[in-house]
C-alpha cells in the first residue's frame, strides 16, 4: 500500500559525506513521523533519526552533530545528510514511516528495502 524508494547509498572514504533521500508512494493521506535506522553485519537495527511531521527531530548518539535529517512534506521525501563518515558508520540504512491511509485509519508503519552505506578507512 505505500511504497518507500530509498536512493543515495554508495562507498565513500572517511570523512566524506553521503546524502540519502527516501520517498513514500502509494495512496497516502497523512504521514508522520519519517526516518532511519541502520543496521551493521552481526549488529542490532539502531535509531538514526527521526522527524515528526512538524520537524521535531531526534538521533542516536553517534550521529549527533554530524547526521542531519529533514523533511519535504509536498514531495513526501525524507533526506538524512551525513557528514565526517566514519568506518562504523557501514551498514545497511533502512526508512521508514507511519503513514494514514485515510482520516480514519489507523497508523501504519513501513519500511523500505534498504541502502547500502560503505566508509573505507
Amino acid at each position: 500500500q505505500v511504497q518507500l524508494l530509498e536512493s543515495g547509498g554508495g562507498l565513500v572514504q572517511a570523512g566524506e559525506s553521503l546524502r540519502l533521500s527516501c520517498t513514500a508512494a502509494g495512496r497516502i493521506f497523512r504521514i508522520n513521523s519519517m526516518g532511519w535506522f541502520r543496521q551493521a553485519p552481526g549488529k542490532q537495527r539502531e535509531l538514526v533519526a527521526t522527524i515528526s511531521s512538524g520537524g521535531s527531530t531526534d538521533y542516536g548518539d553517534s550521529m549527533k552533530g554530524r547526521f542531519t535529517i529533514s523533511r519535504d512534506n509536498g514531495k513526501n521525501t525524507v533526506y538524512l545528510q551525513m557528514n565526517s563518515l566514519k568506518p562504523e558508520d557501514t551498514a545497511v540504512y533502512y526508512c521508514y514511516s507511519n503513514v494514514k491511509l485515510s482520516a480514519w485509519s489507523r497508523e501504519i508503519a513501513s519500511w523500505g528495502q534498504g541502502t547500502q552505506v560503505t566508509v573505507s578507512s
